[in-house]
Formats: C-alpha cells, sequence, structure tokens
C-alpha cells in the first residue's frame, strides 16, 4: 500500500532520515507501522533538530516538498497566493500516485488537501481533525469550511473524519476518536499524592497566546497569596516565553515558578510523577495530549470548558473545569483543595479513564482504518 500524509508539520532532514514535531510522528509511526510505501508531501525547513523533535520509523520513505504558506499579514497572503498553484500541483500528483490519502488538519495544507481530495471519490481516505471540532465553537472561516467539507458525504467520498469527543447530530463518516502516549506496559502503580503539603502544579504546552501560561502563573500566584503552599513547573516553548521569564522575575516569583523549556519525553514524565495537579487553562484544544498523560499518573488536571475537554474530565469527576478568569478559577480550585478525599477520588477516577486509552488501543484502532473496506 501506498500510503500519503499531508500535512502542515515542518520537517527536517538529517542523517538520512526525517524529524518533525515529536507527539505529530509518534502518532504517525504507529500509522506507518501498517503500511509499506509512504509519501509525505509537507514544507520542509533547515532549522536544527530540537529536543522536540523525532525520527519516523520506515525505510520506503520519501518527502515532497512544498512551501509553507501563511495569511497573517498581507504580504503574507499575497506570497502565499502566487505559492498555491505549485502545492495544488503537487497534491494531484501525489493523491493520484496513492492508495491511502491521509489528512492532517486543521491547517492551511489540511484545507488544501481537504480540496483536492474531492476530486479522488475512489480512493480510500482518512482525516485526523486534531483540533476543536465541537460544532458551536467560534472559529476561523477556514476551519469551518475544513469541517463543513471533510464531513459533507456528497462531495467528500471514501473518508473516514477522526476527531476527538462526541457530537451530535454528525454525519456517518465522521468517527469519535482519541490519541495515546503510553502502552499498556506501562502502566504502573501510582502512589496516593498528599494534598496536605506543597502542592506541585505543572504546565505543559507552548508558550502562546491560546495555551494561556500566563493565568497559569497568576492562578498559582493567587493561590501562594491567599497562603496556599504552591510551585509550578512550566514545560515548553514559545513567543511569550521571554515575556513570561520577565513576569517572573518582575513580580519575584522565582521561589515557587519556574520555566523550563522544551524538555524530552523521559523529564516531562518524571515532573508529572511527582505533580498533585496539571494545569492547562487554554482557549481552545482537540484532545489535550498534555492533560491526558497528566492523568495516566494520577496527576489531576485543571483545564478550561473548551472542545471536549469536558467529556475527558466527565465534567468535573475527573478534574477541575475552570473559566479564564483570574478570580473565578482560583476560587474554584481553593475549594477542590479543601477536600483531600474529593481530590483523591479524583485524581483515581481520572487516572482509570486516562489508562484505557493506550497505544495498544490506538494502534488496534489504527490497523481497523487502514484495513477497512471502502464506503
Amino acid at each position: 500500500m501506498r500510503f500519503l500524509i499531508i500535512s502542515h508539520v515542518e520537517h527536517k532532514l538529517k542523517d538520512n532520515q526525517w524529524f518533525a514535531y515529536a507527539p505529530y510522528v509518534r502518532e504517525m509511526n504507529i500509522w506507518l507501522n501498517h503500511v509499506n510505501h509512504v509519501e509525505i508531501v509537507a514544507p520542509k525547513t533547515v532549522a536544527p533538530i530540537s529536543p522536540i523533535d523525532i525520527s519516523y520509523k520506515g525505510n520506503d520513505m520519501i518527502l515532497t516538498q512544498i512551501p509553507s504558506i501563511t495569511f497573517v499579514n498581507l504580504k503574507e497572503a499575497i506570497l502565499s497566493l502566487f505559492k498555491l498553484p505549485l502545492i495544488f500541483f503537487s497534491l494531484i500528483k501525489a493523491c493520484r500516485r496513492a492508495d491511502h490519502i491521509h489528512l492532517r488538519c486543521p491547517g492551511n495544507i489540511g484545507l488544501l488537501g481537504s480540496i483536492v481530495q474531492v476530486f479522488f471519490p475512489k480512493k480510500i481516505k482518512t482525516a485526523k481533525y486534531a483540533g476543536n471540532w465541537d460544532p458551536k465553537a467560534k472559529q476561523p472561516l477556514s476551519y469551518r469550511f475544513q469541517k463543513w467539507l471533510l464531513c459533507n458525504t456528497v462531495l467528500t467520498k471514501n473518508m473516514q473524519v477522526l476527531v476527538y469527543g462526541k457530537w451530535k447530530r454528525q454525519t456517518k463518516n465522521v468517527k469519535p476518536f482519541f490519541t495515546a502516549t503510553y502502552k499498556r506496559s506501562e502502566i504502573e502503580p501510582v502512589e496516593t499524592r498528599k494534598y496536605s503539603s506543597i502542592l506541585n502544579f505543572v504546565f505543559v504546552g507552548s508558550l502562546v497566546e491560546g495555551k494561556r501560561p500566563l493565568l497559569a502563573i497568576k492562578i498559582i500566584n493567587k493561590l501562594v497569596n491567599e497562603g496556599i503552599k504552591a510551585n509550578l513547573d512550566l514545560y515548553g516553548d514559545g513567543i511569550l516565553r521571554n515575556d513570561l521569564e520577565h513576569y517572573v522575575f518582575n513580580n519575584n516569583l522565582s521561589k515557587f515558578i519556574k520555566l523550563h523549556g522544551n524538555q524530552s519525553k523521559e523529564v516531562i514524565q518524571k515532573a508529572i510523577k511527582k505533580a498533585h495537579f496539571s494545569i492547562l487553562p487554554s482557549r481552545s484544544e482537540g484532545w489535550p495530549k498534555a492533560i491526558a498523560e497528566a492523568m495516566f499518573f494520577g496527576a489531576i488536571p485543571i483545564v478550561t470548558k473548551v472542545s471536549c475537554v469536558p467529556y475527558m474530565l466527565d465534567y468535573g469527576k475527573r478534574g477541575i473545569l475552570i473559566d479564564p478568569d483570574l478570580d473565578k478559577a482560583a476560587f474554584k480550585i481553593v475549594n477542590a483543595i479543601a477536600n483531600n478525599e474529593k481530590l483523591e477520588k479524583k485524581a483515581i477516577a481520572a487516572k482509570v479513564w486516562s489508562q484505557y486509552y493506550t497505544l495498544d488501543l490506538f494502534e488496534d484502532e489504527i490497523s481497523k482504518l487502514i484495513k477497512r473496506v471502502k464506503i
């Protein structure tokens, strides 16, 4: 089978191996276990390999390079428009060669792939929509168009669209899905946390506006000001890092708030295992792996009510759902901290739920998708 991946993720070449963003590659490597020929259509970058990049596993693999596009300003938009014919031409040729077309959405390249796939109704296709599928979510027009086109069974044929969460009134080709990080064999006894001593919080995610890392910092600061002993360790990098470091320094928060930058899976796992809570007050999410991973090791998630997160947390039974408001969020957390028995129940429920969604189960489901007959 010739398996085609259409993605906006930038790829890097080193020692004849292709590297890209680790969570994405780890997932794709599971797909690649079940195919023998792979073509990736994606942008290439000469940026150095970072700690959050890993390589694909697979021998018969080629990358068809396309330019990246963006519409963040007028200049970039005009340049991107000139690139579109080349990208469409590359996508059409790649789709002709493919037996199975796999789209990574949402994103500009995913949008173009969603349009091109319409002209290949007989090809087996899957689309992984890694963003917020909530039909009521306020999203850019390009995202809404992708969602509409992918689930339109008149235009889009023979497609399974993998989305996070269960939503009402979906077309027959929309399949509730999940993602995973750990194998069943990695399940280990989780030591019951003591919630009466210093509370350890972790933030794992990009330091960008959408993840609201500053709000996480302010929440922990407010808890400390109210007499709660707490630490916050932030793992991740992004355009806000310098601003956040200045904020921590200027407000004398360095004793209990530390920014660690991008770290390896092993370092983050170690931090999660000693954490009481994992906080992520995002504006939007798909299936936040950082939260699912924290739950796997018994850390209680503290997350805003976006996308399928309420479903993941069983509407508060497996974690703490907060509003993106400093005072309201702090008040909710303080109340939760006051009841150790309920916290222990949340931690156990979070662990049991997350440990069901293992890589073993994920690979079983992927295998079914690849081997499926046409619909």
